[in-house]
């Protein structure tokens, strides 16, 4: 069969692997059963589209630019749902629409493939591991029905490492032949090892990944779910800080969002509350000092205004609260500082040297919006990716994420997708559009 192309706008610059991994030939009839069914076959594939000095380079080498499968049903699938035991295991940090995606995955094993045998992995990867004593969970369309409704996860999850030979060796006594995995880059790279250990066992087991992470920071992902849930609390958060801002004279409202290395959700809100006048982000270095920091070009805004909104991302302005020595969480992960409050206590001490009386409202609505239920659009976004997840494994693919990229449901080897963060582009039209809605310059003192 001739190849299908259609081109992502995701630039690409490295010369990455795109190959998915089967565990070999489909040799069982599909058993989906609705009409019309739109099979997928291996041979579609979407183009992404990559720089021209890349380009250079593949039509120097005579080979085409890079290419990633198309997710969906296959018409041939390679596990016998009959026979078929499937797991479901969450990780990391909590993030709404998890309950969604867990719901979707274990309908479609269900009623579409006809796959019973379900479990849940109770607190991460934890749940695998004899010495924690976790039990595991029996899941059935009766179980997952309304969990939907819930923000969190039913399952449970937890951080840190745990010995992947442990892992792997729990599969083998659950006689699991499907493992999906919701988490982000921490759970990808276990994930990653996983897949590693299985096939060095030769099981015939997939690994399958659906990504999360509420910070949008995933590489070849157009948006993870939860983000759209995320800005709307961030909103909400946003008008309170404005409204408690203008009730005073030099009222000022400071939201903290999350946002470890990518200020997505910062900048989305910013664009969607219009009120907002500072945007600081991790991507974008910025100083508190005079001449130009944000403290001077503050005290301007309240002399013209009379009050500001200021949002800033966790992850923002670590050079001035980043622990020395650094800190580490359990799975590895650099502890921030709290920025937060810092500029929450540098504002007040600036303006109280002024002689200046403010009156400030700091909002820090970081667990309430990572741990609410998911909105519509994520619920409509979660079900799908869990939707695609279950094609993947049945059709016996391997080592994957599901991600959703301009308009399209695609394949991501986990080593791929582990190669970079997406960062929010100072050069894009995005980030312009939030510089243009707040009217903040550089906050930048040049040497």
């Amino acid at each position: 069969m001739e190849c299908q192309f259609e081109v992502l706008e995701e630039i690409i610059d490295e010369n990455l692997d795109f190959r998915i991994e089967s565990l070999g030939p489909n040799k069982i009839t599909n058993p989906l059963k609705k009409e019309p069914i739109s099979y997928i076959s291996d041979d579609m594939k979407v183009a992404l589209k990559i720089s021209e000095a890349y380009l250079k380079q593949c039509l120097k080498e005579k080979k085409l630019p890079p290419t990633v499968e198309l997710a969906g049903p296959r018409p041939r699938i390679y596990f016998d749902p009959s026979k078929t035991r499937a797991a479901i295991v969450t990780c990391g940090g909590l993030c709404p629409g998890i309950n969604d995606v867990i719901r979707s995955i274990v309908l479609t094993l269900y009623f579409s493939y006809g796959v019973k045998h379900i479990f849940g992995i109770r607190y991460g990867l934890q749940g695998f591991i004899p010495k924690y004593g976790h039990d595991v969970v029996e899941l059935t369309p009766d179980v997952v029905s309304n969990i939907h409704e819930l923000g969190g996860t039913i399952l449970g999850t937890s951080r840190g490492h745990q010995p992947i030979d442990e892992i792997v060796d729990a599969l083998e006594r659950l006689n699991v032949q499907i493992l999906f995995m919701i988490g982000g880059d921490g759970t990808f790279r276990a994930a990653t090892l996983i897949k590693e250990e299985i096939s060095r066992r030769h099981l015939k087991i997939v690994v399958v990944a659906v990504p999360k992470t509420i910070d949008n920071d995933i590489f070849l992902t157009s948006k993870t779910f939860g983000f759209d849930t995320a800005v709307e609390m961030a909103c909400q958060a946003i008008r309170c800080a404005h409204t408690e801002a203008i009730a005073v004279p030099n009222g000022i409202g400071l939201v903290k969002v999350m946002g470890r290395y990518s200020g997505f959700i910062a900048a989305a809100a910013t664009l969607a509350r219009k009120e907002v006048n500072f945007c600081l982000i991790p991507e974008a270095d910025f100083d508190i000092e005079p001449p130009n920091g944000l403290l001077p070009v503050l005290e301007q805004r309240l002399e013209a205004r009379k009050h500001a909104v200021i949002v800033v991302a966790e992850g923002a302005g670590q050079k001035y609260v980043r622990p020395d020595p650094p800190e580490y969480d359990a799975s590895g992960n650099l502890k921030l500082g709290d920025i937060g409050k810092f500029l929450r206590d540098k504002i007040k001490e600036y303006f109280k040297q002024k002689g200046t009386e403010i009156y400030i409202r700091y909002i820090d609505p970081s667990y309430i919006i990572r741990s609410v239920p998911a909105i519509v659009d994520d619920r409509i976004y979660c079900g799908f990716l869990g939707q695609y997840a279950v094609h993947a494994a049945m059709a016996g693919k391997t080592g994957l994420m599901v991600s959703y990229l301009n308009d399209r449901y695609i394949h991501i080897p986990l080593k791929t997708a582990i190669q970079k963060r997406k960062q929010v582009d100072l050069k894009s039209r995005f980030w312009q559009s939030v510089l243009e809605s707040t009217g903040q310059p550089s906050l930048k003192n040049t040497t």
